[in-house]
């Protein structure tokens, strides 16, 4: 090959720019190769004018799956180094991510590492991937953001956000929407744990059994799905 030829200006050309001390730091702030490479990219994007690149975007710029870029978006959200924002440009209203809570991590004075492991962090983790076994696909950003919000900002304990998931599935209602009017639903009357929820399930079914008669007919001209473990469980002990 002839060097002689290339040209190095376009080589050199559009150089991705970010804190040299990310490089230094990030395995002490729990990153790991992976996710350091998705973080490059979504910085790459930005600085091209793309500020929320979306998972298949960012899936063909690395060796990983569109379901494991979506994983690593959602592990990055839990952990506030990345944040979803809302834009308003114009008339025009869009999203876009913000790295501000990374910076403030990599520039903060003592770099924590990442907390370990307990009980609540794993089962606040299980509900996510329950939520893409029963929709049988990655969980998009915004519903991400959505799951984090019921958690972080609700403070919904995630037993209750399975029950609201079981009970989405039980009314053929899977979907992010009549979730979350659900758990208002809920938190309106003061419902607080799975016992409540169940209780208040049954209540609600006692006294829409025409509706629920409907729904029952619906479903039996439907494909059949096994949908056995969320079924029972307003029976549950």
């Amino acid at each position: 090959m002839n060097t002689n030829n290339l040209n190095y200006q376009q080589i050199l050309g559009n150089p991705i720019s970010f804190p040299g001390i990310l490089m230094e730091r990030y395995t002490a702030l729990g990153l790991n190769e992976t996710e350091m490479m998705v973080i490059l990219h979504i910085c790459s994007f930005q600085q091209q004018g793309t500020m929320f690149p979306t998972t298949d975007e960012l899936a063909a710029r690395v060796t990983l799956s569109e379901r494991d870029v979506a994983l690593i978006l959602r592990k990055l959200v839990q952990r506030n180094m990345i944040q979803i924002d809302d834009v308003q440009d114009s008339a025009v209203r869009s999203q876009a991510y913000s790295l501000n809570g990374l910076w403030n991590l990599v520039f903060q004075e003592t770099v924590y590492p990442a907390p370990e492991k307990n009980t609540d962090k794993e089962e606040e983790a299980a509900i996510f991937i329950l939520f893409e076994q029963e929709f049988g696909r990655p969980l998009s950003p915004f519903e991400i953001e959505t799951v984090t919000l019921w958690l972080d900002e609700d403070m919904q304990p995630p037993s209750l956000i399975k029950a609201a998931l079981r009970e989405a599935v039980l009314m053929s209602k899977l979907n992010f929407r009549y979730i979350d009017r659900i758990l208002r639903e809920w938190k309106r009357k003061g419902v607080r744990s799975v016992e409540q929820a169940r209780k208040e399930s049954k209540s609600f079914h006692e006294n829409q059994r025409p509706a629920a008669a409907a729904v029952q007919a619906e479903q039996q001209t439907a494909p059949a799905r096994d949908v056995s473990v969320y079924y029972n469980w307003l029976e549950e002990d």
